[in-house]
């Protein structure tokens, strides 16, 4: 893989990063343990995760992914070599701070990711999404006291607007506070006008390291859902039927073309159109195996021509 500054003082990552919101969810410990193993071995250095993973699927109190990777971490002893970043926003425990952004619930869920992740510093600490309930700066000097304590090296957001993630910049600098050195969008060739209208340019502009989520359209862009067939068995095969149109399947047949092209993946060269992008850094990717995981990997080193990137361009304009 390819090393990238992550933001403008962040540390060096590999060019994906893996997604670990399956672990305990679609795959279990085992099998999370040989994604993890099989990503290392490929030279990616870089996880993305967050406490409240994955509180939906039933039995999962959260934080179960973090557990995950604690062992491992513990078990493999190569923390030192490793990039990691996990989330905080989304309801842990009852009660009024249970939830958000406020000073009181930063600082006892970062303890509790601090222990399940079996760590003494989280590499980035990143707000899961706005709280409109909480003011920015302080939020804002919470991280400064982590930062301060030793516990957060850099700090990024997610599921920020512009006008979200301007505003933060702006009373980051005004008060002197650590500001968002990353972002975590939702993008993909069919979900693009969301990060590139405002989005982009603002990250462009002021350094921001991108590592977007569900490059892969929550797997739509592997290629596995095409017209007339069966839909596969999938926790998350609801979500790709508003793709599931004529414009998204001549998205999937430019994607076939380009990747017959370099005897690849339409996944890989999905997650390489996005990584030509100026200030994307390192697509998430998730697997639920190290077999799925390898048509994602050859992405880290696929170099398209700027004929293939115009046309995928054009054919995903729409979206």
């Amino acid at each position: 893989m390819q090393a990238r500054l992550l933001g403008r003082t962040g540390p060096r990552v590999s060019n994906l990063c893996l997604g670990t919101m399956q672990f305990g969810w679609t795959a279990d410990e085992r099998s999370s343990f040989a994604v993890m193993d099989a990503f290392v071995e490929a030279g990616g250095n870089f996880l993305d995760t967050a406490d409240v993973y994955s509180r939906w699927a039933p039995g999962n109190p959260g934080g179960v992914s973090e557990q995950i990777i604690g062992r491992w971490l513990q078990e493999r002893r190569n923390r030192d070599r490793l990039i990691v970043a996990t989330k905080v926003r989304g309801r842990m425990w009852e009660g009024p701070d249970g939830e958000g952004l406020s000073r009181a619930h930063i600082l006892r869920a970062i303890e509790d990711s601090l222990r399940r992740l079996q760590i003494e510093t989280i590499d980035l600490y990143q707000c899961h999404s706005p709280d409109d309930k909480t003011p920015l700066e302080e939020t804002l000097r919470a991280f400064e006291e982590m930062i301060s304590s030793g516990k957060v090296r850099h700090i990024g957001a997610s599921n920020f607007t512009s006008a979200q993630l301007a505003e933060a910049v702006r009373v980051a600098g005004e008060n002197s506070l650590p500001r968002f050195e990353t972002l975590q969008p939702h993008y993909n060739l069919v979900h693009r006008a969301e990060y590139e209208v405002g989005l982009a340019s603002l990250c462009e502009r002021e350094g921001i390291g991108v590592i977007p989520y569900s490059p892969l359209a929550a797997g739509f862009l592997t290629g596995k859902y095409r017209p007339g067939q069966a839909q596969p068995r999938s926790a998350r095969a609801g979500r790709v039927r508003e793709y599931m149109n004529a414009p998204g399947f001549a998205v999937l047949e430019a994607l076939d073309g380009v990747a017959a092209a370099h005897n690849t993946t339409p996944a890989a060269v999905a997650l390489a159109w996005q990584m030509t992008r100026p200030a994307i850094v390192a697509p998430i990717v998730g697997a639920n195996s190290p077999q799925q995981l390898a048509d994602l990997l050859p992405a880290a080193n696929l170099a398209l021509s700027p004929d293939e990137i115009g046309a995928l361009d054009r054919i995903s304009a729409s979206f």
